[in-house]
């Protein structure tokens, strides 16, 4: 018998049993080069050009794309001048890339707070590189355990992007390089399209019909993203259906509802009045919704942590008795013992941090108070950052990286921090009035919420890449190992880029010059929210009203979606999903939901057919479109998310987004007309790829 018990066969059992559920590109028993000298260095300046190239956006539009594949692709055309290169260095590289990009999005959607209300003048480069790397780090460390719950138990979660990168993998790796037609005319669909709406500006990027009565304001409209039709087709039906729901109760019902029995704001046309509403008011809602939601959903997934921590328990000892062998390579994650020992490490600079601030800010209070505060701060960051990073990796998983709502997850941890530190300070500061005392606790928040976003963000995408590594048949420590390497080059870099922009256009309403163009000043609309929050609360102006209604909304929800698993319905209600249409802009909601019904009408379609071909051939021609549809769909999230990432280096280069347009200023309804049509026709090319079935079974 063996040493480990009964229950240590158990958990080996699970293990390989799990990992068959995917078939691994590279099988388990090869060994491929995967950390090697040319693919780090790759990797690291890859991380710092995808930092840079995503802050301009992240700070001009409150949206950042993802670099995932953009990154695979980039190291596939590279890693192919040299000879051995393999898939499993390519995924390596996408790893450690797409942090770059990742940190961009958490940083300006917080820390440029601090500059708008203006406890900084400028990003310091040693405390701003210090809160990267520590939440950084701590999002990989939380990602481990993670794995395991999310990716290799749980089917329900498709993780669209990292779907798509395996597949962009396996087709560049292909020496028969079957789907790459797919893949590439999904790829020029997208990236020209994106071109025409982003950078010639000749195609609207969405539609909206708004009109306005005497009391509020009614209508609906839609984005014609392609990279989200892509990510909708990925992730079903009914994940759009539920943010179809959340989209429903925020835009056609909240927002006429709020303007009815509350005015309607002075913001121009019916639809910059609609959107005003939705952002200062509504959107509140689906924050109560997202808390209420995460709460109960990390309360669902114990279960399956637990199973995953326990599981990295029996690894380790088996590796200690020498019997790890009988372990797949592709099951090796970092041993728990070091994910504890990293995290006990982080938390000692993590103190400082918040040390340092607290003395800053001068509150003069007395130093058991200060202590206090700091370790409570310091434990909290640790233990709210692992649940946010559960609940960001959870939506990564459901709706892709580039629409998984940080910013809301990051609301929420700022909520929280704020809370607690009124009520533990509120005895021996004076919060009353918008004074320094108030600005230096909301400093704090912002800071501790910028630790927890970087942890989150950081956390869903190594996830997503995981998820891809799991396709490809990688190494997941070696994966996670690249990484932290990912989250240092990046961190070194963010600071003096977001200097650089930040005395150039200026943030917000914060310019560093006299007589700077304000209409020029990059909105940091994230970043807006943050400030808004934070001060909120220690000045007593938040909306706990809306925010509430949003908490008794999801509780409903969770009701419905416990009797439809109750009544063993084909259907589920994800409260997270729903929190996800309250929040997000309809330009993200209906896309996503349109390429879920392509992939419902699809499946649809070849069902009719099942009774006209034997069950092996039905089988055979399923998987051929299914195949072809996911090939395309990579296509379109690769190709937007490329031009995307593109575009931003000129506009940073030129300080604008109009270095490309050549639309002239009347042209407006005949863009809407173009957009429309663009994006009706690489819908309907999809739809008719993906329900085609295959004319011959012959190979």
């Amino acid at each position: 018998m063996s040493p480990l018990g009964g229950k240590a066969k158990q958990v080996k059992t699970a293990l390989q049993s799990s990992a068959n559920r995917v078939q691994p590109y590279v099988p388990a028993e090869k060994n491929l080069p995967e950390i090697t000298l040319k693919a780090t260095l790759l990797s690291i300046f890859l991380a710092i050009i995808m930092a840079g190239s995503n802050a301009y956006l992240g700070l001009k539009i409150g949206l950042t794309v993802s670099a995932t594949i953009p990154a695979a692709v980039i190291s596939m055309t590279v890693l192919r001048f040299f000879r051995n290169s393999n898939i499993l260095e390519n995924n390596i590289v996408q790893t450690a890339t797409s942090a770059g990009e990742v940190i961009a999005a958490a940083v300006v959607f917080t820390l440029p707070a601090l500059l708008m209300m203006g406890y900084w003048k400028e990003f310091p480069f040693g405390i701003t590189t210090a809160i990267i790397i520590v939440g950084g780090l701590l999002g990989v460390l939380f990602s481990i355990p993670l794995r395991r719950a999310y990716i290799v138990e749980n089917e329900e979660l498709k993780f669209p992007e990292g779907i798509a990168t395996g597949e962009v993998l396996k087709v560049g790796d292909s020496e028969a390089r079957e789907g790459t037609r797919d893949l590439l005319m999904g790829g020029m669909f997208a990236g020209l399209v994106k071109f025409a709406q982003s950078g010639l500006m000749v195609m609207s990027e969405g539609a909206h019909y708004w009109f306005q009565t005497t009391r509020t304001v009614f209508g609906f409209g839609t984005g014609f993203s392609l990279v989200l039709v892509g990510a909708g087709y990925i992730v079903g039906v009914q994940v759009g259906v539920s943010m179809l729901i959340g989209a429903i109760v925020a835009w056609m019902i909240a927002v006429p509802l709020h303007g009815f029995l509350f005015g309607l704001p002075e913001a121009g046309s019916a639809y910059e009045v609609a959107v005003t509403i939705w952002n200062k008011n509504i959107r509140m809602i689906g924050v109560g919704t997202m808390v209420v939601g995460g709460v109960w959903t990390l309360v669902y997934l114990i279960k399956p942590i637990a199973e995953a921590i326990r599981s990295s328990l029996a690894t380790l000892k088996k590796a200690r008795l020498g019997t790890q062998g009988s372990l797949l390579r592709t099951e090796y994650d970092i041993p728990i013992n070091y994910v504890l020992i990293g995290v006990a490490v982080l938390t000692i600079p993590l103190a400082f941090i918040f040390h340092l601030i607290l003395s800053q800010a001068d509150m003069q209070l007395p130093m058991g108070v200060h202590f206090t505060t700091v370790l409570i701060v310091t434990l909290f960051a640790i233990i709210v950052g692992f649940l946010c990073a559960a609940i960001a990796g959870y939506m990564t998983g459901l709706v892709g990286s580039s629409n998984n709502p940080l910013s809301g997850v990051t609301i929420m941890a700022i909520l929280f921090i704020s809370m607690i530190l009124l009520v533990m300070l509120g005895t021996h500061i004076d919060f009353g009035t918008k004074g320094a005392n108030s600005l230096a606790a909301a400093a704090i928040a912002i800071i501790i919420g910028a630790v927890m976003a970087t942890a989150a963000a950081i956390s869903g995408d190594n996830l997503q890449d995981l998820k891809s590594g799991q396709i490809v048949g990688a190494t997941p420590w070696k994966q996670q190992i690249m990484l932290m390497l990912g989250v240092v080059a990046g961190s070194f870099v963010m600071a003096p880029i977001l200097e650089v922009l930040y005395q150039a256009y200026g943030i917000g309403d914060s310019l560093p010059r006299e007589g700077m163009d304000p209409t020029q000043a990059l909105g940091a609309p994230k970043a807006a929210i943050m400030a808004a929050i934070a001060e909120g609360v220690f000045t007593h102006s938040l909306d706990w009203t809306m925010f509430s209604i949003g908490a008794a909304l999801a509780i409903i929800f969770i009701l419905v979606d416990n009797y439809l698993k109750g009544s063993e319905s084909t259907w589920r209600l994800p409260v997270l999903a729903v929190a996800l249409g309250i929040y997000m802009p309809l330009d993200v909601t209906i896309p996503l939901l349109i390429g879920g019904i392509i992939a419902s009408l699809c499946q649809s379609k070849m069902k009719k057919e099942q009774s006209k071909l034997s069950k092996e051939d039905y089988v055979h021609k399923q998987e051929y479109a299914n195949r072809r549809g996911m090939l395309f769909c990579s296509g379109l999230i690769a190709g937007e998310s490329i031009i995307g990432i593109l575009l931003a280096i000129p506009f940073a280069a030129y300080q604008s987004t109009d270095v490309f347009k050549i639309a002239p200023a009347d042209f407006e309804h005949m863009g809407v007309l173009l957009g429309i049509l663009a994006f009706i026709g690489v819908c309907y090319y999809l739809y008719k790829i993906a329900s085609q079935f295959q004319k011959s079974t012959k190979k």
